[in-house]
């Protein structure tokens, strides 16, 4: 990864029933400036993803796509969040972002309007929740660059954490996304 070092270890909490909140508390804008309530994703595991259009990981599109569309019948959903915290690698407006993940990887998932992922000024709600194990439960890794994955379970708590550089197909992924 050149000049950038980074943790890239999956984790998961040691004691799943430790949550304080729930992701379903969140409404939030998407792309196209609609209000989209979390709450309606009460039943299903959420894989959140902040993402960027000009980035070495914006690829993961495609795989999170293919992976959208495989699990999407099993109470499975992604929701992204573009951001342009990490070398300013998501310059466009929200229409722009969503006619280039529309046009070059298909992406039928719900993207949420662009915001801001990491501990600074405004940060997001829902990684500002992602983020801290006081709202969260166990979980104080926030978003190290572009592409991270949080999985959250059909009751709204989160599960898992997987780095940029795990691939959404990875075994470990896959695993927590079937764990029943």
């Amino acid at each position: 990864m050149g000049l950038f070092s980074f943790s890239c270890n999956a984790q998961e909490p040691t004691d799943t029933n430790v949550s304080k909140e729930s992701i379903h508390q969140f409404k939030l804008t998407d792309l196209n400036g609609e209000t989209f309530n979390m709450s309606s994703l009460k039943g299903k595991k959420v894989m959140v993803v902040n993402t960027a259009s000009k980035c070495g990981l914006t690829y993961q599109y495609e795989i999170l796509e293919k992976m959208y569309k495989d699990y999407e019948s099993d109470n499975f959903i992604i929701v992204g969040f573009p951001a342009n915290n990490f070398l300013w690698q998501e310059p466009g407006s929200n229409d722009e972002i969503a006619a280039f993940c529309k046009k070059n990887y298909g992406v039928s998932f719900p993207l949420m309007a662009k915001s801001i992922v990491i501990k600074k000024n405004e940060q997001n709600e829902v990684f500002k929740w992602l983020s801290s194990t006081a709202i969260n439960g166990w979980n104080n890794q926030e978003p190290a660059w572009n592409f991270c994955k949080y999985l959250v379970n059909e009751e709204g708590t989160l599960t898992n954490y997987f780095p940029m550089t795990v691939d959404p197909l990875d075994t470990s992924v896959i695993e927590a996304i079937e764990k029943k």
